[in-house]
């Protein structure tokens, strides 16, 4: 009867549907970024407490589906908890911080997902700004609304020249560290736009080490366990299954909230 757990299903019908029928496997879309970790950018990397997390984007991991689809059928979204046969149990913030290495301490990460640029700083248009901090604006055919596709930034930024200056290592810094966020931590299902909603955050490199990524990363991933519970979702993003699955292989973590 665990397939009555699924969001919306709530008849017969709606049960035989998908209980008879083959079983729903969420695919897992997952972009890897195969950006180089050049040692000139690692500074940059620990000030703002992403360089464990980047480490582990350089690996190639395999992802299994079944399990994934297996966890997300006992999500329930009104408590934020995996409703297993033993009880109830969650991610924390503390799976975070051991798991993906994240800082978990410091300010919110906090901002618009749509017309965001009315938070910029003196109200800057975003490609404006976009020319600041990378030197350059992306071909109109590499642009939709706020996002740059993901192909134009490995192929520009994938290789830190040689000679480079100090200024040219932070835009490359820059260049790696939105690629992370938005591949790796809050990435669509898509997993292939770069969103400029960080801008703000990359404006200063020295500061980014004050945020609380960790904390960040565990909301966008209740967020994106939630959507998956709904049965006509067939996809999930990055952060939800590679962090689910290693949850789920996690002994300390299986422990019941409510017995």
């Amino acid at each position: 009867m665990a397939s009555l757990t699924w969001q919306d299903i709530s008849t017969k019908r709606d049960f035989v549907i998908d209980v008879l029928q083959p079983s729903r496997v969420i695919t897992a879309v997952r972009r890897q970024q195969n950006m180089p970790l050049h040692d000139r950018i690692i500074p940059y990397l620990e000030t703002a407490g992403l360089y464990h997390l980047a480490r582990l984007n350089s690996q190639c991991f395999w992802v299994d589906e079944s399990l994934l689809s297996a966890f997300i059928e006992r999500w329930r979204p009104e408590t934020h908890t995996f409703h297993m046969p033993f009880g109830e149990c969650t991610i924390t913030l503390q799976d975070v911080a051991y798991q993906l290495g994240l800082p978990i301490d410091g300010a919110p990460v906090s901002g618009c997902l749509t017309e965001f640029e009315n938070l910029m700083e003196h109200s800057r248009p975003a490609w404006v700004w976009f020319r600041e901090l990378f030197g350059e604006l992306p071909p109109q055919s590499k642009v939709k609304q706020m996002t740059v596709c993901y192909t134009w930034f490995h192929e520009r930024f994938r290789v830190l020249p040689a000679d480079a200056t100090d200024e040219t290592v932070r835009v490359y810094a820059r260049a790696y560290i939105l690629m992370l966020l938005s591949s790796q931590l809050f990435a669509d299902k898509n997993a292939n736009r770069v969103h400029l909603r960080w801008l703000p955050y990359l404006a200063s490199l020295d500061d980014l080490g004050r945020y609380s990524w960790g904390s960040a990363a565990l909301a966008w991933l209740y967020r994106c366990l939630c959507r998956g519970t709904n049965r006509n979702v067939l996809q999930t993003i990055p952060t939800s299954k590679d962090f689910t699955e290693n949850f789920s292989s996690s002994k300390n973590t299986s422990k019941p909230l409510h017995p």
